[in-house]
């Protein structure tokens, strides 16, 4: 993508930095179906899409960084990213066979939203620099729970 037809829509992006760009950005393509809207190669930065979904990765010290204090791995610590997937199982068996770290095991799980409950189908992995990806798929509302 590139010049006017690079219209990117997400009100809310995740600037992720990476230890080795070319590693996270094979782990986020190859294994986890991201596609490239934009990169900068000489930067160390590629932005990412997937089914809606958007995040940027900044390799540490290729570019400039904007951070408070010291960067220790693993980082994002205290943070996890919950993506959308419209085939949270394909994509669970794409992790596992790729050997990722799994944090969380795939699981039908039911949050109490008021006066009712929404549920996930979803599982957490790990990242190359120990971001926590909890990818969901909607499983609607219900109030029986």
């Amino acid at each position: 993508m590139g010049g006017s037809e690079n219209k990117l829509t997400a009100r809310l992006v995740p600037e992720l930095y990476c230890s080795d760009i070319n590693i996270s950005k094979a782990f986020y393509i190859d294994i986890l179906g991201f596609k490239i809207c934009y990169e900068r190669p000489d930067e160390g930065f590629v932005y990412l899409e997937r089914q809606g979904a958007e995040l940027m990765l900044d390799q540490i010290e290729k570019t400039r960084t904007w951070l408070k204090g010291e960067l220790v791995h693993p980082y994002g610590r205290g943070v996890n990213f919950q993506i959308q997937t419209d085939n949270v199982d394909v994509l669970y068996a794409n992790v596992q066979q790729a050997g990722c770290e799994i944090f969380l095991e795939l699981e039908e799980k039911w949050y109490r939203c008021d006066e009712v409950h929404n549920g996930n189908r979803q599982f957490i992995i790990c990242d190359p620099d120990g971001y926590l990806l909890r990818f969901f798929e909607d499983l609607g509302e219900r109030s029986d729970v």
